[in-house]
């Protein structure tokens, strides 16, 4: 897995967390960013509830689920008034970023540093900040799930066995069979 070009997020405003989230303030854990717009209809029916799987289900002090709402279209409808409204009607749980709006054009500032080509696009950073992938479209929860269990895996110790453990729900055993 390569290490890509990482640049601290441009942001407007953070929602649903009391405090700026930095890279730096995430070191340690995985950090899985999802770009999105809530008028971008594959983020709403496929993107957000992903999003809102991976957060309750890796263990936070491991995974960091976060938003970012880019808007590169409709700027009028897609207001912060509305992103708030939107998140507590589809009940996003993780915090989400405002992308800055550029000055000179429509994208706004951490879409263009990061070259995303629209939305959804899924930033995974390591446990020491590195971006290590760039995905952009509709993403299969198999391979997302796989990518963020190898940046774990990859840390300072293997916590592989430790988030399988933890995420673990109801399953059969042989042990009814004795």
């Amino acid at each position: 897995m390569t290490t890509l070009q990482t640049t601290e997020w441009q942001v407007d405003e953070w929602l649903n967390t009391p405090h700026p989230i930095t890279l730096a303030s995430l070191q340690g854990r995985v950090v899985v960013m999802l770009a999105f717009q809530m008028l971008c209809p594959g983020c709403v029916a496929h993107a957000l509830p992903l999003a809102t799987r991976v957060h309750r289900l890796f263990p936070q002090q491991q995974v960091a689920m976060l938003g970012l709402h880019t808007v590169f279209e409709h700027h009028e409808a897609m207001s912060a008034v509305s992103l708030r409204a939107f998140m507590h009607e589809y009940r996003i749980p993780f915090p989400v970023a405002i992308d800055r709006p550029s000055g000179r054009d429509a994208i706004p500032d951490t879409m263009r540093a990061y070259a995303m080509r629209g939305t959804p696009t899924w930033l995974l950073y390591d446990m020491e900040g590195r971006l290590r992938q760039h995905l952009f479209g509709d993403l299969d929860a198999l391979r997302l799930g796989a990518e963020i269990i190898r940046l774990i895996d990859d840390g300072p110790e293997s916590r592989i066995a430790q988030t399988l453990a933890a995420s673990s729900g109801s399953a059969c055993t042989n042990e009814s069979a004795r």
